[in-house]
């Protein structure tokens, strides 16, 4: 078993259920996006707005977003961990990841928020 700060203490088990989690709350929301754009006949900025305006799909994007850092999270670390033997390259790669993830996530906070 590899033990170091990535895994934060988690077990296998804990990563399936969190990636198989992420993966279904990824999926419902392409589904809705998907249904939005077959749907809505011409997507303006007026609509995309007010889709956006509401409090239910501000949080269903959070909560996707939250769902794709953590689905990288442990992806980028089950595969750099599986090909990326040299532990200082594994750790810098991972560090650099992780911010990039880190990041993505407060750009779309304040994007959502509009703050």
């Amino acid at each position: 078993m590899v033990n170091n700060v990535a895994t934060l203490g988690r077990s296998g088990v804990h990563d399936f259920i969190l990636i198989r989690a992420s993966a279904i709350i990824l999926a419902l929301y392409s589904l809705f996006m998907l249904g939005y754009f077959i749907i809505t006949d011409d997507v303006t900025y007026e609509s995309w707005t007010a889709l956006f305006a509401c409090l239910p799909m501000k949080i269903f994007t959070i909560l996707a977003v939250l769902a794709v850092l953590f689905h990288a999270w442990i992806g980028i670390w089950q595969v750099l961990t599986d090909y990326v033997k040299n532990t200082a390259l594994r750790g810098f790669l991972q560090f650099i990841f992780t911010i990039t993830l880190f990041v993505y996530v407060a750009a779309v906070f304040l994007t959502v928020w509009g703050v």
